[in-house]
């Protein structure tokens, strides 16, 4: 039977129900609407717009055979009724009615529906800081603004920028402004780290030591008090700590889901924000449909609730949305949080829990960390990739996985493959078990994966004891202390740098020569443990463990220490 559906939103979920409803029933009549001009735009792409990898802002629009994604293109491609700068005011649920103002003609008006689609997204965080309204102030949140920041660079002549919060979007915009436009930028963040609650503080500083290696300067734990200007315009950024100079400024504190629309409404939503919508993406009102970024779905680990808002996510379920409008039975069972992001030549990833939002969850969680290379050892191009994996300790199922390397396929890869897993609750055995293809320009015989899954499982029983980076520093910082003994088991040409500039406390014994150089290592001691990677710190540590020697092994080895920035 022929109805009517109407869709508030036309940037990704809702789109993408409108379409995949009028392929399955072609006969009905869709109407979508939204408040803006701009509609159907890869909105993830925005920084790399700003940044000069995309030229035209245009292309955000486009399909993949270069159509413009605007009203007429709905219309002729999808037989999709869309009217723009027409903004949902209210929705009256009883005689399925959405009240709307165009704001083209300033009319008010109504559409009747037989079936509701919200699909409002989301808007960011705001700040409400003193002089936010200044010129060279600016959100990411849609076109305008990314061709009002890119004009503030290239026609301004901005040659300062301060970036105010280092997630996602904050991290692309540092890295766009310092890489291409070699623009002076600042971070500054209110938590101790880049990425709070996504990663570890292991993982964070080592992506915080690169970007400072490619000049971008952050100062945490500071929180932004107000912007000043002259003439109108942005100049000065004062934190709790500071002032920092600035002609450009751009705020990313997160985005808040659009529910406000469905709450009116009486829909059932999250007490923090979000519509609350069942595996086929119903509210509360089983003819109104929700999906993207105003939505809260299921944590397919733990079975909380999860807001991720991503393209990728709001895509997915409006496809599952445009079924079921169709009479079909499609699922959305939720998610495990997976995301990437790219940082000048490296990346951070990551699915499912950090340790932090482990053990904030109540699960008895621990971490291990690797730094192991990319593909066979004998491969002529190769790369260290650092992975992170949470487990229970209790179950030993595997809670989440995240990782530092280069911004090629290899890490993000490894990343997808224990996502795609993670609903399945699996254990370290899985893992430690995990078929991966193999050849040596893509892996090792023992892919990464493999290797991290056996070194929880070793963790797990006690037998490789050890610490990340950071609590190595804080260990070598206690150096004077004559509590800790550190013992380099690499062979003698990797050790002398250390041993010379560090003479009494730095100490090598290849790992192969530590049963007959043993009157060597104190027993009144901690001993700690040494390697480029840690595979070998770990054979000494299952060797001194056998003589009654107690040791900690530095997980990574000198690898990950490099990377975190901490090295002697």
């Amino acid at each position: 039977m022929s109805q009517h559906v109407v869709v508030i939103g036309a940037v990704a979920a809702g789109p993408k129900s409108a379409c995949r409803f009028k392929r399955l029933e072609p006969g009905s009549r869709v109407t979508m609407i939204d408040k803006s001009d701009v509609i159907s735009y890869g909105g993830c792409g925005i920084p790399y717009y700003v940044s000069g990898d995309v030229s035209e802002a245009m292309q955000l629009r486009t399909t993949s055979f270069h159509m413009v994604r605007d009203e007429k293109f709905f219309k002729e491609c999808k037989d999709v009724d869309t009217m723009t700068m027409v903004e949902a005011t209210s929705i009256d649920r009883e005689a399925k009615k959405v009240y709307i103002r165009d704001h083209k003609t300033g009319k008010d008006g109504a559409l009747d529906y037989d079936k509701l689609v919200i699909a409002t997204g989301a808007a960011p965080r705001r700040l409400n800081l003193p002089g936010e309204g200044l010129k060279g102030v600016s959100y990411v949140s849609n076109p305008y603004e990314a061709v009002r920041i890119r004009d503030e660079v290239t026609k301004n002549g901005a040659s300062k920028a301060v970036i105010v919060g280092a997630g996602f979007i904050g991290l692309e915009m540092a890295e766009a402004f310092s890489d291409m436009w070699s623009i002076e930028t600042t971070v500054v963040e209110i938590a101790d780290q880049l990425m709070p609650r996504y990663i570890s503080s292991a993982l964070a500083h080592m992506g915080q030591t690169h970007m400072e290696e490619n000049g971008v300067t952050f100062h945490f734990e500071e929180q932004v008090k107000a912007l000043e200007g002259e003439d109108g315009h942005v100049r000065r950024v004062i934190t709790s700590k500071r002032t920092i100079e600035a002609d450009v400024v751009i705020i990313s504190a997160g985005v808040v889901p659009n529910d406000v629309l469905a709450r009116e409404a009486g829909l059932a939503c999250h007490d923090r924000g979000g519509i609350l919508v069942d595996e086929g993406m119903r509210t509360s009102d089983p003819d109104i449909f929700a999906a993207g970024d105003c939505v809260v779905v299921k944590n397919q680990i733990s079975g909380s609730t999860l807001y991720l808002p991503m393209g990728s996510m709001a895509n997915r379920q409006g496809r599952v949305v445009g079924t079921n409008l169709a009479g079909g039975d499609a699922r959305f069972e939720g998610a495990v949080g997976s995301w990437v992001c790219k940082i000048f030549e490296s990346s951070m990833a990551g699915a499912g829990m950090s340790l932090e939002t482990a053990l904030m969850s109540d699960y008895d969680a621990m971490s291990v960390l690797l730094v192991q290379l990319d593909r066979a050892h004998f491969y002529p191009t190769k790369e260290l990739m650092t992975l992170e994996l949470v487990v229970d300790r209790t179950t030993r199922q595997i809670l989440g996985i995240q990782g530092f390397g280069s911004a090629g396929d290899a890490m993000v890869g490894r990343i997808n493959a224990v996502a795609a897993t993670l609903k399945y609750r699996p254990t370290v055995a899985d893992i430690s078990n995990l078929e991966m293809a193999y050849s040596p320009p893509f892996s090792s015989a023992v892919d990464i994966l493999n290797t991290l899954a056996n070194m929880a499982d070793n963790a797990l029983a006690g037998l490789n004891r050890g610490v990340g980076p950071d609590k190595f520093r804080e260990l070598w910082n206690e150096r004077e202390s004559g509590r800790y003994f550190f013992l380099d088991c690499r062979e003698a040409g990797d050790a002398n740098k250390y041993m010379e500039k560090h003479p009494a406390h730095w100490h090598n014994i290849p790992q192969g020569q530590i049963y007959e150089r043993l009157d060597e290592i104190p027993r009144d001691r901690d001993v700690i443990l040494v390697c480029n990677t840690g595979a070998r710190s770990y054979e000494a540590q299952i060797m001194l463990d056998h003589k009654g020697v107690r040791s900690t092994n530095l997980h990574g080895g000198m690898a990950a220490l490099k990377k975190w920035g901490g090295e002697p």
